[in-house]
């Protein structure tokens, strides 16, 4: 049951570009999806869960926390929207090379030489991903890309954030990732719209049809989060990392099959490699006795 439950929450994460791409079929922008969606659990999470808002007095850092979430979602929901599938799962799985930065600066994690490694496998994968005919220099070459890179940082951020608030416990972690992301989301939807930067019309301007889908979605969030929350508890960080890493596999498959992304050799060689650099880092171990993925590719979040 612990596993299967951790395939479910990369199950909800690996697929759901579709509801994305459907409620903006109906003319709302994922952005603005994402800050209603996050907005109504934040608000009744905050009601039934009032006592989760005691440890934002004794961790103000939790507002960082939230910030930081913010962006991963906001990032992510709208590059897995505006782009290639494949590319942004794959770019965003550089998780591990952010996460060694961050720790090293942050945390004074200096990296061994199995480290820098990883980094450099995950750094070959990236590029053989990004270098297309069409470019001269893998970087990336559309804002889906960057915002997948984005996402990818936010999420070593957001997981250094909680690897330092542990003590705050869990309800209050996420009561901070779900304003965060409402908040986040929000104020990028109100500036995007006001500049013209977000073509898409706001809420109520666009088609009814688009409410179906952001409450499955938001159901969707909250579940996995449970199932998360669950499977995490009962197996070995090791474990979880990889039974997470099944997120590629879902969002690939499904992207490829309804035309929403594609897999060539060089995808398949670099997103090879993408993965097998995450795999490694699961596996390993930090110079404390800890494992990698604790910084890495912890999925404490909806």
């Amino acid at each position: 049951m612990p596993a299967l439950a951790l395939v479910f929450n990369a199950f909800v994460w690996g697929v759901s570009w579709f509801p994305f791409r459907q409620i903006e079929s109906h003319g709302l922008h994922p952005v603005w999806a994402t800050a209603l969606i996050y907005a109504l659990i934040f608000v009744a999470m905050g009601w039934l869960r009032r006592h989760a808002w005691q440890a934002f007095y004794v961790h103000p850092a939790l507002v960082l926390l939230g910030l930081a979430a913010g962006l991963t979602n906001l990032c992510f929901n709208w590059a897995v929207t505006a782009g290639d599938v494949v590319r942004v799962v794959l770019l965003f799985y550089l998780m591990p090379l952010w996460s060694v930065l961050l720790a090293w600066i942050f945390l004074g994690e200096r990296p061994t030489p199995a480290v820098l490694a990883r980094v450099a496998l995950a750094l070959v994968g990236v590029a053989v991903v990004l270098k297309t005919p069409e470019v001269d220099w893998p970087v990336p070459a559309s804002l889906a890309d960057w915002l997948g890179v984005a996402a990818g940082f936010s999420f070593s951020v957001t997981n250094i954030l909680l690897r330092r608030l542990r003590a705050a416990g869990a309800e209050s972690r996420a009561l901070a990732v779900f304003g965060g992301c409402a908040l986040v989301a929000g104020a990028t939807a109100l500036a995007g719209t006001a500049l013209g930067a977000i073509a898409a019309p706001p809420p109520l301007a666009a088609a009814p049809g688009w409410l179906g889908w952001a409450a499955l979605l938001g159901a969707g969030f909250v579940f996995a989060n449970f199932c998360l929350q669950y499977g995490a508890a009962r197996l070995t960080a090791s474990a979880t990392a990889v039974i997470m890493l099944s997120e590629v596999l879902f969002a690939s498959v499904s992207s490829v099959a309804l035309g929403a992304g594609t897999m060539d050799t060089r995808i398949w060689i670099g997103g090879g490699l993408i993965v097998l650099a995450a795999l490694w880092s699961s596996f390993a171990r930090t110079p404390n006795g800890e494992d990698d993925r604790r910084t890495s590719l912890l999925k404490d979040m909806p």
